[in-house]
């Protein structure tokens, strides 16, 4: 399915930076905002991720927040060269940083935050280690600003949001990427935003925050909803197809191949080598292949 690229190299910092955000139409006044595939820099200023933005007559609601407070300003700069109405809402769809260490900078601009319960205790639990990370990454000039920011309205499992005519249903269905993903589901346009649940284009990571047992369990939760249309928290828009052949079928793969080699008496250390080459075209696999292998054993050993 083709996406039309409507604003391409929306420079984040400077005039001289490489990294960009494009704005991709996914229907009408449905929008996925796409960021780099790479790992955070001062340049995108943590925004290394995929966002989503709805536009209605009442105002716009706008999927995560971006990754550090410059990074929610020059998404914001982004969303002023696509609509002029005021960015009432922001959802959280997870707990990594670009998902809400921006929540300040909306919330002085007036939007309300919305996030699932277990997403906001991921982000008191992990704020400060996210925030020293940021601090080597991006730098602390590009990070200044960024503070911890919580959201103002929570929910446990499910949550709907009406704006003008239009109708949100978030779902928390369990732990995925990280232990509060939510998907943000646009029923009448056929429209799923899916956060870090589905990973385009580039490998997903598997980390101590994740849970790739109950990652399996919501992704085919979204899938019962058969989206047309996936906003995934990276890479490009996509359909169920491709959604479910660069994540799904990778979690698959790496779940099914660790319990043969656990079985089989293998150690931790030796994990890496279980066979994951059929998912070596996604960006960033070399650096991440082994740790989500190690991350997976440990896991699946007290399944």
């Amino acid at each position: 399915m083709k996406y039309l690229t409507l604003i391409a190299a929306a420079t984040l910092a400077t005039p001289a930076s490489a990294d960009i955000l494009n704005v991709m139409q996914v229907e009408e006044n449905v929008y996925a905002i796409v960021g780099p595939l790479g790992q955070r820099n001062p340049e995108n200023l943590g925004n290394n991720a995929t966002f989503g933005l709805v536009v209605t007559g009442a105002g716009a609601i706008l999927m995560d927040p971006g990754g550090s407070y410059k990074g929610a300003q020059a998404l914001h700069d982004v969303i002023k060269g696509i609509t002029g109405q005021p960015v009432k809402y922001v959802i959280d769809t997870g707990g990594q940083d670009h998902r809400w260490l921006g929540n300040g900078y909306w919330q002085q601009q007036g939007a309300q935050v919305i996030a699932s319960d277990a997403a906001v205790a991921d982000h008191q639990d992990r704020g400060s280690m996210q925030l020293t990370g940021l601090s080597v990454l991006i730098g602390d000039e590009m990070l200044a600003g960024t503070e911890p920011a919580y959201a103002d309205i929570t929910f446990a499992t499910d949550y709907t949001l009406t704006l003008g005519d239009v109708r949100l249903e978030l779902h928390h269905d369990g732990a995925a990427h990280t232990p509060g993903d939510s998907t943000v589901w646009l029923a009448d346009r056929s429209v799923l935003f899916a956060g870090d649940i589905i990973y385009m284009e580039r490998i997903l990571g598997i980390g101590s925050q994740s849970n790739s047992l109950e990652w399996v369990a919501s992704f085919e939760a979204l899938a019962a909803l058969k989206p047309l249309h996936i906003v995934p928290g990276h890479g490009a828009p996509t359909d169920l197809a491709g959604a479910t052949r660069d994540t799904y079928d990778y979690l698959i793969n790496i779940r099914s191949k660790m319990a043969e080699y656990i079985k089989d008496g293998g150690e931790i250390i030796d994990s890496v080598k279980i066979d994951q080459s059929g998912f070596s075209y996604l960006e960033n696999f070399e650096g991440l292949y082994g740790r989500n292998a190690q991350e997976v054993y440990s896991q699946m050993e007290w399944e």
